[in-house]
């Protein structure tokens, strides 16, 4: 089993640019959203008869949670599931809730990995952005994690904000080394609907930053990274050795996960389930023990498409001999990645195709255009 990812749909404030589901106005019925979330946590666990590797805390902003919320989420997974004993255990935190106090918390309580939503070093990008923390307080956050015993650190950047050019996006990767974390996640910045981002857009009153440099970017990105020694094991996640997510990794691996929260999601092999993104709704769902989800059986299309899509994002590539189980592989299909590897987008090593750093910036186009 891959792992537990817990959804808590709480924020101090909405980013310009986010699209996830969360609340903003979460204090009114909070101690209800808690209870809604433990009770599908016990509700489900009799999906599972194996041994769980992670748990992951996102979001939303879960370092809202008090020290007796993780604590009564903690006690429940202990008593409804079967858990291995070097257990991954992250929580997505963000910088102004990060405290000495808060991480010795978050550390008695078992948490061993910290993923801090800095986002930028930069206090015009912050503000830009509508976060709710300075650029002091990013650079105190990985310090006093740092310094209260939390190796196992990962920081999140976005890039190819309007009018960033390369030297901004230098400044803060520079930034970023300098602190000496052993992960670091970097996002380019999407214009996604029903966000502020995108109603600016489309009032024109911002104009996003062209293609090609995000790309460059990108580049960069890849570029100074590898000099620092981190391994890009998936086009958005940079790892020193032993610094993988582990949880992050098995998603992209392809192993089951359980989803609890709205707008969660889950995976089992070959089937798949997703929550109502809707609050109200997946607390009215479970207070009558009805669990807030829909289902879906994958085709062997399905899961040829996906594995492609997921594998070709990664560093451990896409199985032929794997795709082609789900169904046989044209010799359309064949010809395509020989053009790809013919110009130095990809490899193909004891059957496992793997996109090079050239084509890991067309990731998700590469693997569209092989889809079934």
């Amino acid at each position: 089993m891959a792992g537990i990812y817990i959804h808590i749909p709480f924020c101090k404030k909405k980013c310009t640019y986010c699209d996830f589901h969360f609340s903003t106005t979460f204090e009114k019925y909070r101690e209800r959203m808690i209870l809604a979330l433990q009770k599908e946590l016990i509700l489900r666990s009799k999906e599972i008869n194996e041994k769980i590797d992670t748990i992951y805390f996102g979001g939303g902003t879960p370092s809202l949670l008090t020290k007796k919320e993780l604590g009564q989420f903690f006690t429940l997974i202990k008593e409804n599931y079967q858990l291995n004993e070097n257990l991954e255990i992250t929580l997505e935190a963000n910088p102004d809730d990060i405290s000495e106090e808060s991480v010795h918390v978050w550390k008695k309580l078992g948490i061993n990995r910290l993923s801090i939503g800095l986002q930028s070093f930069d206090e015009e990008d912050l503000v830009w952005m509508n976060r709710a923390h300075t650029a002091k307080e990013s650079l105190e956050a990985v310090k006093i994690a740092q310094q209260n015993g939390i190796d196992n650190l990962s920081i999140d950047l976005i890039y190819g904000l309007p009018n960033m050019d390369l030297a901004r996006w230098e400044k803060q990767i520079n930034q970023a080394l300098e602190l000496d974390v052993p992960h670091i996640s970097a996002y380019c910045l999407t214009v996604e609907e029903k966000t502020a981002l995108h109603l600016l857009v489309e009032q024109k009153k911002l104009i996003p930053a062209e293609n090609d440099l995000q790309s460059a970017h990108f580049s960069l990105l890849q570029e100074k990274l590898k000099e620092a020694n981190f391994i890009q094991y998936e086009v958005s996640n940079f790892g020193k050795e032993n610094f993988f997510s582990q949880h992050n990794s098995s998603y992209w691996k392809g192993k089951s996960y359980l989803g609890i929260g709205p707008s969660a999601h889950s995976f089992h092999g070959n089937s798949r389930s997703w929550n109502i993104s809707n609050n109200t709704k997946y607390m009215d769902s479970l207070d009558s023990d009805i669990l807030p989800s829909e289902n879906e059986i994958l085709s062997k299309k399905d899961q040829f498409n996906e594995s492609l899509l997921i594998g070709l994002r990664t560093i451990w590539g896409v199985s032929l001999g794997k795709l082609n189980v789900f169904i046989p592989l044209s010799e359309q299909f064949h010809q395509k990645v020989k053009l790809l590897i013919e110009e130095e987008k990809a490899t193909l090593k004891n059957d496992v195709l793997v996109l090079e750093e050239k084509g890991l910036h067309f990731a998700d186009g590469i693997a569209a255009d092989l889809f079934v």
